[in-house]
């Protein structure tokens, strides 16, 4: 293992560490014994997390750079000691001899052959006896992966193995920011949304070295890789079911909005159609949201502008915003005044409800739909206004630097 003189290096092998000085002395030894048989330039990083076992002690010992890392998570102690990292390529794996670091030749090669991201396939690869519980095995690992391969169509079939390699450079363009396990899946959704090449190797896991139960809390850990697919996919979580919403209440609506309905030996009336309006007011909110929600991801950097991105803000501009809302506002107006209009020729006596709910039910819909609109453009121009100075800033700022340069 060589990392020092005027040689750059090209691997950085990264192990995050919370108290395994059980098993981090045997990683370290592999991950050398690697980079010596096959003349790689490499540095070995250990990630702490803050280990109280003397696993700092070891990792110096035997050789490794310790980085320590104060903020707690899996995914802060990977990302802290990447950013120390001084190679080309940066291979990750768990400190609990669970994975092979005399092995890495396969992630090395992917990489120098362009491929920004290597995801280790245990299903590919084998799964010794003892290594996984067979929750995660049959469960969680397969239902996550399907998950994600489906709301962002990734490649990867093994989202969460601890043993993974990507490029320096694409690290910097993924922007991570989540710091427990989820950070598994975020690094290979982000590598996905931002076009990356992205392949998998077959790797081996074993059981664990150390006599401690591990960290992971397959539950937890489950719901926070779930959680995060959902939020960083709000389409799935809020687009697909406001537009089913808006679509059924709006369709069962206007069929009940001439009279009462049967419906399999069922009575359907003014009840049903008001949870329709009720249902199309919903579906409006969430699909609201989820292009707010996206506004967001990409102004905070954890999405990559796109043409969906800009045509929203060429599309929903705020004269048109102002036209449609106006227009729903209008016509729930008019609605209401017919309603009052039907009502003063019953001498403003007892109405009907079955029938006068018919009108006023949709006439409150328009006008709430209406004003909504309307709102909701005004924040949109807001946001626009605010994206294209960032947009000119940026450029601004770019054109100084460049001018500065020459």
């Amino acid at each position: 293992m060589s990392n020092c003189g005027s040689e750059k290096v090209e691997l950085s092998i990264i192990m995050p560490c919370l108290n395994e000085a059980e098993t981090l002395g045997i990683c370290i030894f592999k991950a050398k014994k690697f980079l010596e048989l096959h003349g790689i330039n490499g540095e070995i990083i250990v990630g702490d997390n803050g280990s109280i076992d003397g696993s700092r002690e070891i990792a110096e010992k035997a050789g490794a750079r310790v980085v320590p890392v104060a903020q707690r998570g899996y995914g802060s102690a990977i990302y802290y000691a990447t950013l120390a990292a001084r190679g080309r390529y940066v291979i990750v794996g768990d400190s609990d001899d669970t994975y092979d670091f005399s092995d890495l030749l396969p992630f090395l090669e992917k990489l120098r052959a362009g491929y920004n991201l290597v995801m280790g396939n245990r299903f590919l690869g084998s799964i010794k006896p003892g290594a996984m519980p067979w929750k995660n095995r049959h469960i969680g690992t397969p239902v996550l992966t399907a998950i994600g391969r489906l709301f962002f169509n990734c490649s990867a079939n093994d989202f969460n193995c601890g043993l993974r390699g990507y490029s320096l450079e694409a690290f910097r363009r993924m922007h991570l920011c989540t710091t427990g396990m989820e950070f598994a899946s975020e690094m290979v959704i982000k590598a996905t949304i931002l076009g990356m090449r992205v392949t998998e190797v077959s790797t081996t896991l074993s059981p664990s070295g150390r006599s401690r139960p591990p960290h992971l809390r397959p539950w937890r850990d489950g719901w926070r890789h779930l959680r995060f697919m959902l939020l960083y996919s709000p389409r799935w979580l809020f687009f697909y079911p406001g537009l089913f919403l808006i679509f059924a209440g709006s369709l069962l609506g206007a069929w009940l909005l001439p009279g009462t309905r049967i419906l399999f030996g069922v009575s359907l009336d003014i009840q049903t159609l008001l949870f329709c309006a009720a249902a199309v007011l919903i579906g409006f909110q969430a699909v609201l949201f989820t292009v707010l929600a996206k506004i967001f991801l990409v102004n905070s950097g954890l999405l990559p502008r796109n043409k969906w991105f800009d045509r929203i803000f060429r599309f929903l501009n705020l004269e048109k915003g102002i036209f449609c809302g106006a227009l729903l506002l209008l016509a729930g107006l008019a609605g209401a005044g017919f309603s009052v209009f039907e009502w003063g020729r019953m001498h403003l006596g007892p109405l009907n409800p079955v029938v006068t709910m018919r009108g006023v039910i949709p006439s409150v819909l328009l006008m709430i739909l209406g004003f909504q609109i309307v709102l909701s453009s005004f924040f949109f121009s807001i946001l626009g206004i605010n994206i294209q100075g960032l947009k000119t800033w940026t450029t601004t700022e770019t054109d100084s630097e460049e001018a500065r340069d020459s």
